[in-house]
């Protein structure tokens, strides 16, 4: 009789410790930050953004228009037919075509100022077949180029888009023949005429202008000059200043994960490290909090011009290894800022691209991020955030019940063709009815934390005035000021474009917080 009532006893007693359990882990998955989270975007700042930053891209870069991943289409002045890669790749190239689609475009992988390495549609590299005689066919075979996939562009003085193309294993220049065959044989010095083999016409087109471009572009000597001066003046203590006067309390810090490499590998040039920790020497000086967000890691998530892609190439889960190298990425971060005062967040990759990168490569990656970032710090929020693309909602399960986790989504009203033609009135809707209800969705009961980690006051509204701008700001501020985390304005200065610095929106009396 006492032993059942003593196995009674412990029952109860397990049955109360497992609810407390569940109720604290319950707590832990949903712990609120003390203030909500009203941040800004130091964008273009340690991750380049051509837009925002076009200066970095002047002429002192020579043929800045031929840019690591500059997409570019060969025609024959002799025949009219433009080079094409027969398949896509893997096989010869040939000059055959009337028109130019993907076949025909190449992508630039830029060597020196004027020599390129043409990347086909199937990722192979046009070479010479051989390695390159005197007499060689060329062919897109190679994964890895090398000498013989190595080509150097002569433009024209008059006409720069009028080309000739030198082998540089064989010394001689590329020609369309008459049979539709494209050989590198023809020596000497080519003329301008139409009537050369040797002779054709380049369309550019669909450049990126990211951190690779920029210091590729210009050289390790001069790009670490220039990025050192762009580190120095872009974003500066007075900017912290400015912030936590103008009712933010913390900054979004997009990083690339050279960064975080010693020695930093080429083209990227060192640095950004000490920028960063002096970042984090002025948000503790100014009482700001700092969401740490990986821009751009080791393989491009998106293939945009922020995730540093060479040629807007989409890498990131093609492999485990991908995987690995992000996640020590983030190891080295989490490791180097835990004990800072000013760390609120670590955020893990910034708009993976769905379907390129799946929900189960995020949700390997998302679990060892995850696991790297509380193996330094058991109070940092984890940022999720949602592939682009994808329904946010996808990561709800994953972020449940683990602790101090939040989803972010960006909302933009600017890119999607349904915003293209709105009125004020329609987009202020669009902000109070479909917003608002993407944003419940994850905005939920002992769930993870909501985020728009990125957002802007700008639109395609011809005209608009500055009332009307002030209500389209409010309209989101009021939304998404129900985010559970927060938001982060995108972003704090801009060379060029007015509305999407928050610094220019404030002090012009657009946004007030």
């Amino acid at each position: 009789m006492e032993a059942n009532r003593n196995s009674t006893a412990f029952s109860w007693l397990l049955l109360l410790l497992l609810s407390h359990l569940c109720l604290w882990m319950k707590v832990q998955s949903t712990e609120m930050p003390s203030v909500q989270f009203k941040a800004v975007n130091l964008g273009g700042w340690l991750v380049t953004e051509g837009w925002i930053t076009p200066s970095l891209f002047d002429d002192r870069i020579y043929n800045n228009d031929l840019l690591d991943g500059t997409q570019v289409q060969f025609m024959s002045t002799a025949s009219g037919k433009y080079l094409t890669a027969e398949d896509g790749g893997g096989s010869k190239i040939a000059a055959n075509r009337n028109d130019a689609s993907g076949w025909e475009t190449f992508k630039l992988w830029r060597v020196a100022d004027d020599q390129f390495q043409f990347r086909v549609f199937n990722k192979q590299f046009i070479g010479l077949d051989g390695g390159g005689g005197p007499s060689s066919s060329i062919v897109a075979v190679a994964t890895v180029p090398a000498e013989s996939e190595t080509f150097q562009i002569i433009r024209n003085r008059d006409d720069r888009n009028r080309v000739h193309i030198k082998a540089l294993s064989n010394g001689m220049f590329l020609q369309a023949r008459s049979e539709g065959t494209v050989t590198a044989d023809f020596s000497g010095e080519p003329d301008w005429g139409d009537s050369s083999n040797a002779v054709f016409v380049m369309k550019v087109f669909g450049g990126i202008q990211g951190e690779f471009q920029v210091t590729n572009g210009l050289g390790p000597v001069q790009a670490a000059q220039v990025m050192q001066e762009h580190w120095d003046t872009f974003i500066v203590e007075d900017d912290f200043d400015f912030i936590a006067k103008n009712g933010l309390n913390s900054v979004r810090i997009p990083v690339g994960w050279w960064t975080a490499m010693n020695p930093t590998p080429a083209p990227f040039v060192a640095g950004s490290l000490d920028v960063l920790d002096r970042a984090f020497s002025w948000a503790e000086k100014y009482d700001l909090k700092v969401i740490l967000d990986l821009h751009a890691p080791p393989y491009s998530q998106n293939g945009q011009d922020h995730s540093g892609s060479r040629d807007g190439t989409i890498e990131f889960g093609s492999t485990q290894e991908t995987i690995d190298k992000t996640v020590e990425v983030i190891e080295f971060f989490s490791a180097r800022y835990a004990s800072s005062q000013s760390l609120a967040a670590v955020e893990l990759i910034n708009e993976p691209s769905a379907p390129a990168v799946t929900l189960d490569v995020i949700t390997r990656y998302y679990e060892a991020g995850y696991a790297a970032v509380r193996r330094h710090s058991p109070t940092a929020y984890v940022i999720m955030s949602r592939r682009q693309g994808a329904p946010p909602a996808e990561l709800l399960t994953l972020a449940n019940g683990r602790s101090r986790t939040v989803i972010d989504v960006h909302y933009y009203s600017i890119y999607s063709p349904i915003f293209q033609s709105m009125t004020v009135q329609q987009h202020i809707n669009y902000i109070y009815q479909s917003r608002a209800s993407q944003l419940s969705k994850i905005t939920q009961d002992n769930g993870p934390l909501s985020f728009v980690g990125e957002w802007v006051a700008e639109w395609k509204v011809p005209g608009a005035t500055k009332e009307e701008y002030q209500q389209f700001a409010n309209a989101q501020l009021e939304v998404y000021g129900k985010a559970s985390f927060g938001w982060a304005y995108w972003t704090l200065k801009t060379e060029k474009y007015e509305h999407w610095s928050l610094k220019w929106m404030i002090e012009n009396g657009y946004i007030n917080l």
